[in-house]
């Protein structure tokens, strides 16, 4: 019989919550799936959140509190949790931060910037600096390797999740760093392409009026628990769990990915981009 871990609520608020919610549970003589039934979450979703590696989502605890008799407990202390889990990431951004770990698929549509689970330390430097030019250098670099470790992601061992990005071509062409360090982001990407990491596809620039043309578009999509979508401007951001609101999205990302040239032409797109950085035939 495989012994199960035990909980250290010490270790952290999102473990401590977890422990209570083991023990709620079990004084209640429930398993995992019979506490989880009724809700439209997996039983390792809520696995998850005993452990503390996982945030409750506040749906999910007022699931539980009725459940359990719990008076409200778990979906007053959610909020809790997911403020003691911020590092380094804008709060507006912890739910995608987190949901991203546990995602089957992920589907970005880039605009304006490469997103920053593909930049370079380069890249993610110049864009968060462009944000916020009179920051501390410790804070900049703090954000800086959070969002590069977020790119765990493509080097777990298993194909988990599938990503797929849609960047507009403008964004091969924009030089907003050294031709060389252009030429390195834009390897990143093809690498993580070859290696069957991610799917890239670009939007023509010269394309006409085309879907989600307003903003970054994030679509989520999970094998225990619905899906998400998150937009984002500057310094603010949305998450969207709505599932009529949803499927607009995922309709309108559709609609993006057909007006999108084909993977195979879009990576050598790119490539050519990056060789004409490493040639200086970009303009910097």
């Amino acid at each position: 019989m495989v012994r199960r871990k035990d909980i250290d609520g010490s270790e952290s608020v999102p473990c401590f919550y977890g422990k209570e919610l083991r023990w709620k549970r079990e004084a209640a003589g429930l398993t995992l799936q019979q506490l989880v039934e009724g809700s439209f979450y997996g039983l390792s979703h809520l696995s998850e959140v005993e452990r503390g590696e996982r945030r409750m989502p506040r749906e999910l605890a007022e699931h539980v509190d009725r459940v359990l008799k719990t008076d409200g407990f778990f979906a007053r202390r959610c909020e809790d949790v997911r403020k003691a889990k911020r590092a380094s990431h804008a709060s507006y951004f912890e739910r995608i931060l987190e949901a991203e770990k546990h995602a089957e698929c992920i589907e970005e549509w880039g605009p304006t910037v490469i997103p920053g689970l593909l930049q370079t330390e380069a890249y993610a430097r110049a864009v968060i600096q462009a944000g916020e030019p009179l920051e501390p250098p410790d804070k900049t670099d703090a954000k800086v390797y959070a969002r590069l470790a977020r790119a765990e992601l493509f080097d777990a061992d298993h194909m988990k999740p599938e990503y797929w990005v849609i960047l507009h071509e403008s964004l091969l062409r924009q030089p907003i760093l050294p031709s060389l360090a252009m030429a390195e982001q834009l390897d990143r990407i093809a690498a993580l392409a070859h290696r069957h990491r991610i799917t890239p596809q670009i939007l023509p620039w010269n394309s006409r009026a085309y879907p989600l043309m307003a903003g970054t578009v994030t679509v989520l999509d999970f094998p225990d628990a619905p899906p998400l979508v998150y937009t984002e401007s500057p310094y603010s951001g949305d998450t969207i769990d709505d599932p009529a609101v949803v499927k607009q999205y995922r309709k309108a990302y559709d609609r993006l990915r057909a007006a999108a040239m084909p993977p195979a032409t879009s990576l050598a797109i790119i490539e050519d981009a990056a060789e004409d950085y490493r040639n200086g035939k970009q303009q910097v």
